[in-house]
């Protein structure tokens, strides 16, 4: 094996970790044991072939485009984290309530940014989780073309009934994702915890890039609030894709 191969892998796998957040080279060092001045090499050459993005010296390191362009979906990454960034700030600050930017990798959902809000009561999230669980993860299997949704079946199987009893069926699977792609709308309850949540798609140029969620503790959520956060959302989500297309371009 080529021993500096592999602390590269060990380097873009840490950075990836953070979910868009940066880090410094003194933390990479540490974390992975490496002598400061390898680590600080070898992020040299990854930032050249840009792969990692150097923000500063203090900030650190992110993930730079070239990661994200092997995913063959450039607005996977950095673009639409940066499209949307400011887009969440607001829209959690209207709502006082978290929100969540989330994809598909590797059969489960992943989130790509999170705002969280002020509330002193917060649900708190895994970067990655099991799709059928999940707003976002329901939202973004809906809109999988029939053979990414078969691999995807094939890889996680059905849906735990006690998840999911809707779509504990081929059938009432195919029936559910159906309804949500008409609505252009998932939601959870998961009752264990006591938390709701909504997603909506991001869509450029007719293709869904990603999840927009907003979770919160079930006592938050009245029926008029429930539509608050949908318009709300919805409205979010139009104005990302708008800005996507800008970014892309």
């Amino acid at each position: 094996m080529v021993q500096v191969l592999i602390k590269a892998f060990d380097i873009l796998e840490l950075v990836a970790q953070r979910n868009g957040q940066s880090i410094t080279l003194t933390e990479i060092a540490n974390e992975l044991e490496l002598n400061q001045a390898t680590a600080a090499n070898i992020n040299k050459t990854l930032v050249h072939k840009g792969y990692l993005e150097h923000i500063g010296k203090k900030k650190g390191y992110r993930l730079g485009p070239a990661a994200y362009r092997l995913t063959n979906d450039v607005p996977y990454g950095q673009d639409l984290v940066s499209a949307a960034r400011e887009i969440m700030e607001k829209l959690t600050t209207k709502l006082n309530e978290s929100c969540l930017l989330g994809v598909l990798r590797n059969y489960k959902r992943y989130i790509l940014h999170v705002v969280n809000s002020e509330q002193e009561i917060q649900v708190q999230m895994r970067s990655e989780r099991n799709v059928y669980e999940t707003a976002s993860g329901r939202m973004l299997l809906a809109y999988l073309s029939e053979k990414e949704l078969e691999r995807f079946i094939q890889h996680n199987g059905l849906p735990d009934p006690a998840l999911w009893e809707e779509a504990s069926s081929m059938e009432k699977l195919h029936e559910a994702l159906a309804q949500i792609k008409k609505e252009a709308l998932a939601m959870t309850f998961m009752g264990n915890r006591h938390v709701r949540g909504f997603a909506v798609p991001i869509v450029v140029s007719d293709k869904v890039v990603a999840g927009l969620s907003v979770f919160l503790p079930e006592y938050r959520c009245t029926d008029t609030r429930e539509q608050e956060i949908i318009q709300s959302l919805k409205a979010a989500a139009i104005e990302i894709g708008s800005k996507l297309v800008v970014f892309i371009c």
